[in-house]
């Protein structure tokens, strides 16, 4: 499976970690580390305003966020009220990270927004991945066992937590669910209120798990 074409990483600060790993999951053990590396190269257009807290200066935080370092907070980025940014975290630009929506040990690419009420942990959103409101990445089994990712060969990630990878301009509905080691592929779209498990192909259209349908079959 071709995990390399989830994301175009031109519009990452990272790009240079992705292509250094055989799949993208691999990255997330190893983010702290990277962000604090990243952080110390950065140009003059960023500000580190606490410890290992590195923040462009065009970006918008409003002064009822929180941000836990390490962290690398992206051009014209906007920090909603409210919002929770747990540690571990690169967003990009031109991103949102809205009203009491929390990440942790993620990676947001540019112009990707999670911004109303959503939790993404131990995931990865593309280049204008959008999750609706209420949307969340569950990132843990109820079982507490490594997370194995569902498709037509099962992959082990030997991670406990793992939540989820958004492929570019995937649109995630209201109120829906990812489950651990959800993979969607670029240019797809995700029902409001569905619970989404495994593998989605590049543009599919998840009504419900037992509904996907392309957006070539719809004439999309």
């Amino acid at each position: 499976m071709n995990f390399k074409s989830l994301f175009d990483l031109n519009h990452t600060i990272c790009k240079n970690l992705f292509e250094q790993t055989e799949n993208p999951w691999e990255i997330l053990p190893i983010i702290k580390k990277e962000i604090i590396g990243i952080g110390k190269s950065l140009n003059d257009d960023y500000e580190e305003v606490d410890e290992n807290i590195w923040i462009h200066k065009s970006a918008t935080i409003y002064d009822t966020a929180t941000i836990l370092g390490p962290c690398i907070i992206g051009e014209n980025t906007e920090i909603r009220p409210g919002a929770f940014i747990r540690e571990n975290v690169i967003i990009g630009d031109n991103c949102v990270i809205g009203n009491s929506s929390e990440i942790k040990n993620s990676i947001l690419f540019d112009n990707a927004q999670i911004p109303h009420f959503n939790y993404v942990g131990d995931s990865i959103l593309g280049y204008k991945a959008h999750m609706g409101a209420g949307a969340i990445t569950s990132n843990l089994k109820s079982d507490k066992t490594n997370i194995v990712i569902k498709g037509k060969e099962n992959i082990e990630t030997n991670l406990r937590k793992l939540g989820a990878l958004l492929g570019d301009n995937s649109e995630i509905g209201c109120n829906a669910v990812l489950c651990p080691g959800t993979i969607i592929f670029p240019n797809s779209n995700v029902y409001p209120l569905t619970m989404v498990r495994g593998v989605i192909e590049e543009n599919s259209i998840v009504k419900s798990m037992d509904n996907i349908v392309t957006k070539k079959e719809i004439g999309n």
